[in-house]
Parts: structure tokens; sequence; C-alpha cells
């Protein structure tokens, strides 16, 4: 598993994800979810997967994310989507967050996707 460093400590997987997490329900994102992926996907470890009710809330916990995991030192690989598209991607490497609106998590469902992981953390 990869690690993260974080002022001279290594971060676990989970423990990113799970700042992530809290990140996202300080912003009050709506049923945020923690799979643990690592068995039954070859590209990530753990996904965070939650939702905003409009535009300036997804971004408000987008920027909540990244800024929590910046004081961390850790910065995204990578970010998709867009606010217009109505989904935002980070990628931690072991960890990706997914920020849908309501109407694109119900299109994508990555929750029925990724049904075999095994969930961590469930906030409705």
């Amino acid at each position: 598993m990869n690690r993260f460093l974080s002022g001279g400590r290594r971060l676990e997987g989970i423990e990113v994800a799970r700042k992530a997490v809290e990140a996202a329900s300080e912003k009050q994102a709506s049923d945020v979810v923690l799979l643990d992926v690592d068995r039954i996907c070859s590209f990530a470890s753990y996904f965070v997967i939650c939702s905003g009710e409009s535009e300036r809330q997804i971004a408000a916990i987008h920027d909540a994310i990244e800024e929590t995991l910046k004081i961390e030192g850790l910065r995204p690989h990578h970010r998709e989507g867009d606010l217009d598209s109505g989904w935002l991607l980070l990628d931690f490497g072991d960890v990706i967050v997914h920020i849908f609106a309501p109407a694109e998590r119900e299109y994508y469902q990555l929750d029925e996707l990724w049904s075999q992981a095994i969930p961590v953390v469930r906030i409705q």
C-alpha cells in the first residue's frame, strides 16, 4: 500500500481517506461513503464518494478536501470533471475522491458498480 508523507510522518491510505471523509462531512456533504476497493480494484485502495446539493456546495466540498490534505503535504496526482458536469474527482493515488451532484450520482451509480467493495464508513 502506498504511504503519504505528512510533516515527517507517513500516512496510510486509510488515514488519507478518513481525512477526506471528515472534510466532506464538515461541508455537509450528503451520503458520504468510504469503500475499501483494494481487493477488487487495480488502481486504488479506497474510494470516497459523496454528494453536494448545489454547484457551490460541490466546490466547497472539493476545496475543503484538497485544503485538508494539502495541510498534510498531499496534493492530488490528477483532477477530473468540472462544476458544470456535476462530478469532480480528486486522485490521491491509493485514494480516489468522487464528488457528485445528486442526478449524476444516481446516473453513474458508483456505489452499485463497486458493490463488492467493503464499506468502511457510510454517513447519510
